[in-house]
């Protein structure tokens, strides 16, 4: 099952998942009571979260985590997919993310390409990366 739910929600996935060493306050967000935040539930359980901020006609996801036991199951693929539905029937017309550069494959199965932007973050290297709709 895949619905909203409050920020504070995805914190402890995002921690656990993205930045295990790092302290809870590393992985907040200023602007995380604004945006829109969903969660697919297995067996009532939380398993993956990702976070959606739009502006105007654009909008970026960010945090996206799926717990490592649940990882290679299509789990994060169906949250994703959901996500990107909705922002394509409210009328977005420009999804975009910070993609870990060694995961810009994945994102490429769901017509995202990458820009000439990289970055690096806690060791970590990014590109930004945008899907542009036709509605």
């Amino acid at each position: 099952m895949i619905k909203k739910i409050n920020y504070e929600e995805t914190y402890a996935i995002r921690q656990i998942v993205m930045w295990p060493n790092k302290h809870l306050e590393y992985i907040m967000l200023d602007d995380d009571p604004k945006g829109e935040h969903y969660g697919l539930f297995v067996d009532s359980k939380l398993i993956s979260v990702i976070s959606v901020f739009i502006t105007e006609n654009s909008a970026q996801f960010r945090k996206f985590a799926t717990l490592s036991q649940y990882q290679g199951k299509g789990y994060g693929t169906l949250l994703l997919s959901y996500v990107l539905k909705q922002l394509e029937k409210m009328g977005i017309k420009r999804v975009w993310c910070n993609a870990r550069l060694d995961k810009a494959d994945y994102y490429g199965k769901f017509e995202f390409v990458k820009t000439d932007i990289f970055f690096e973050k806690g060791a970590k290297k990014y590109v930004i990366m945008e899907k542009t709709n036709h509605v």
